[in-house]
């Protein structure tokens, strides 16, 4: 995944002379949905591609047309290729809206600050290490395969330089209140599996030590 700031430029004016001014926020409005088009219109649709436009900075007051517009969001690929190709587009679909609405925009995909997250791959011998470790811990029967998906995550760094496999612990109790999902201020975890937690951590990195020739070579 990763991420993208875009700032389109326009020409400031009342909104009751539109035509004296240049409307960043039309471009921006018509730059959000040629964006998604990107995945629905250039993705193969058996390939999982996402962008994501969250954030929209505009103007103060409902009669006055801003000088500029700020959006952000996100960009995420199952391959490193498909990353490539997104920034791309984002960076030509996203001028090329700004100049058909008599504007300019720039693009900063922020690349200093953060580096976009390739996508996490398990190592196979390592995925089945883990998985028979924590058969053996937990019971077969708690040990599941979880589908893949768009969220990124820094591991995927660690992946890229060893053999690795990554894995979740759950944590919800349907007995709790709270219903909500990750990124909720309003999350509630069962806290009791946290020492399960540590001790399947502890367990994989042990029983690996011991074999680790005969997990190498699995």
């Amino acid at each position: 995944a990763g991420r993208f700031l875009v700032t389109i430029h326009g020409k400031g004016g009342h909104a009751a002379s539109p035509h004296l001014a240049t409307d960043p926020i039309l471009a921006a409005c018509l730059t959000i949905i040629s964006l998604q088009q990107i995945v629905s219109r250039e993705t193969n649709p058996l390939e999982s591609r996402v962008v994501t436009v969250g954030f929209v900075d505009d103007g103060q007051a409902g009669n006055v047309i801003p000088e500029t517009v700020t959006l952000k969001g996100t960009f995420r690929s199952m391959t490193s290729e498909g990353l490539y190709y997104l920034q791309q587009r984002i960076k030509e679909v996203t001028e090329m809206q700004a100049s058909v609405h008599r504007c300019t925009a720039t693009v900063d995909f922020m690349l200093e600050k953060m580096r976009p997250y390739p996508a996490t791959v398990n190592d196979e011998a390592m995925y089945k290490h883990a998985k028979s470790v924590g058969e053996t811990l937990l019971g077969e029967p708690n040990v599941k395969l979880l589908p893949m998906g768009m969220g990124a995550e820094d591991f995927s760094f660690y992946a890229e330089k060893m053999a690795a496999a990554f894995f979740m612990i759950g944590t919800k109790n349907a007995t709790f209140v709270s219903k909500t999902d990750l990124h909720s201020p309003f999350l509630v975890i069962d806290e009791e599996v946290l020492p399960i937690g540590a001790a399947f951590h502890a367990a994989v990195a042990l029983s690996y030590l011991d074999n680790v020739d005969a997990v190498v070579t699995h």
